[in-house]
């Protein structure tokens, strides 16, 4: 099997050097092709194996150091247990509905909709999308984003 890697000159590929000979790939057979891909994808499969490993290794470390950090800073595994045992909120009721499509609302968290966006920018008040409490207390739990 002739190998096409590590005879012949070198060329600038993506800002790195990378031997070729003088490669002409119209010009190879189907064979020589495959054998081309073949060689190419184990040398990528090495390298990108050879990273993984190092990539895990540096995790491993910096997991360590961490580790040890907080045993220093007084950071113990009750502290872990709860946060992990944090309370879970209830869901929030919507208090903003579009008038034009009833089952969007907005709840007065997070982003602003966009229809409520481009009602604002159109001149009206927030106010004017209220849920009455009534409404919001019947149990009227439609939400969008």
């Amino acid at each position: 099997m002739e190998t096409f890697f590590g005879n012949g000159t070198d060329k600038a590929f993506g800002g790195m050097q990378v031997k070729f000979r003088n490669l002409d790939l119209n010009s190879l057979s189907i064979d020589e092709l495959w054998a081309l891909h073949e060689e190419v994808d184990a040398v990528l499969s090495e390298r990108i194996l050879t990273e993984k490993r190092a990539l895990e290794e540096r995790l491993a470390r910096l997991n360590r150091a961490s580790a040890t950090k907080g045993r220093i800073a007084g950071t113990d595994s009750k502290t872990n247990r709860r946060r992990a045992l944090r309370r879970k909120y209830p869901p929030v009721l919507p208090k903003y509905q579009n008038p034009n499509d009833r089952s969007e609302t907005w709840a007065g968290r997070g982003k602003q909709p966009r229809w409520l966006v481009s009602q604002l920018k159109a001149g009206k008040k927030i106010s004017d999308f209220l849920i009455s409490r009534a409404e919001r207390q019947s149990g009227s739990r439609r939400r969008s984003a």
